[in-house]
């Protein structure tokens, strides 16, 4: 497959049905495609980006980043948490995660987004500017990460204050705040 055939584009209401066909072949459980769902129809999970990528017509890859608070809801810097991230499994390892990643990094930086998180695979994000152990860094996940596990909870700064900007408990939305989203 050649990367040029791939287009992303910010998504509407009238994607709906991709993105959750995109997240049931991504991933072996349902319980990701109803989050997605839950997350999309969230108004704390606003301002969201949500991103879709498709070969030709066909819709292959999605991501979604949504608001996230340090501390507490309405205060600190403006940031968010990538989850999920989906690519159809015919279409996985040949780079259109990647491209998902960096243009909705690009994306919410432009938005004005100072920092985003992502729970996920420490051999994956990395390559992408996450740092992982967020929480040795002083960024709490919503719940507690195994210590076997704690290089999965990482972040990266979009601004050139760093990782200055804030310390504590990251608050997601309220979707996402329920204890089986931050297992595996």
């Amino acid at each position: 497959m050649d990367l040029k055939n791939i287009h992303i584009k910010e998504t509407t209401n009238a994607d709906f049905n991709d993105i959750i066909e995109v997240e049931k072949q991504a991933f072996e459980k349902e319980d990701v495609a109803e989050l997605t769902a839950g997350l999309l129809k969230d108004e704390s999970a606003e301002p969201m980006l949500s991103l879709l990528a498709f070969e030709n017509d066909t819709a292959v890859g999605h991501i979604l980043f949504t608001r996230a608070y340090i501390g507490k809801v309405g205060d600190g810097p403006f940031c968010h948490i990538l989850a999920p991230l989906a690519v159809k499994p015919d279409f996985q390892k040949q780079g259109i995660g990647g491209m998902l990643i960096n243009e909705g990094l690009k994306r919410i930086k432009a938005m004005g987004s100072e920092i985003v998180f992502v729970l996920g695979h420490k051999e994956y994000y990395p390559k992408y500017g996450f740092i992982p152990d967020a929480k040795s860094l002083g960024f709490s996940a919503p719940f507690t990460i195994p210590e076997k596990d704690a290089d999965a909870w990482m972040v990266q700064s979009l601004t050139p204050k760093g990782l200055e900007i804030g310390r504590g408990k990251i608050i997601c939305a309220d979707e996402m705040n329920k204890p089986e989203h931050w297992r595996e």
